[in-house]
């Protein structure tokens, strides 16, 4: 959605490039994860006058069968661009596929991260130094702030960010009692 409004994705592009360069210096090269990091990539790149690559999910079926797309060149080093991490899974696996390009990953970049521990774990594991705009608490707690939520609907929030599978257990009993 952010993408579609011009001033969003601006203030969006400078604080992404902001983090860049503040937290990881000048890398040779951006690259994006497919497919939320591509556009964000291509507008850091672009902004900071950079070559840019993206990561696929997978190999590509057909053609080259590339999983890392675009011209490395002479890029010894990239920092990662992703819109949401999660778990970290894939955005772990797009760094671990440009490492096996033989480029450093000097770390990654992110909008949003739910801050969900076992991606602090996987990126500790995977060694690769994880810095986000924002996160899951920050945006309830401004949300509660500016009255989109009760303190109610906020609790209720936090509750599921702590417990995600308690949650996931009870939705899905309720899907069955219901049907």
């Amino acid at each position: 959605m952010a993408l579609s409004h011009p001033a969003v994705r601006t203030h969006i592009r400078q604080q992404l490039c902001a983090a860049v360069e503040s937290r990881f210096g000048k890398p040779d090269m951006i690259a994006g994860v497919a497919t939320g990091g591509i556009a964000w990539g291509a507008y850091v790149a672009h902004e900071l006058g950079l070559p840019f690559c993206y990561v696929r999910g997978e190999v590509k079926g057909h053609g080259k069968g590339n999983r890392v797309e675009g011209d490395l060149g002479k890029a010894r080093n990239v920092v990662v661009i992703e819109d949401l991490v999660s778990t970290g899974k894939s955005s772990l696996s797009a760094v671990e596929a440009l490492r096996e390009k033989g480029i450093e990953v000097k770390g990654m970049v992110a909008i949003f991260t739910y801050g969900f521990d076992l991606a602090s774990d996987n990126f500790k594991s995977a060694g690769c130094e994880l810095e986000t705009l924002s996160d899951y608490s920050t945006l309830i707690a401004e949300a509660e702030q500016r009255e989109y939520l009760t303190a109610t609907q906020a609790e209720a929030l936090i509750s599921w960010r702590e417990d995600t599978a308690a949650w996931s257990e009870r939705f899905a009993a309720g899907m069955t009692n219901d049907a």
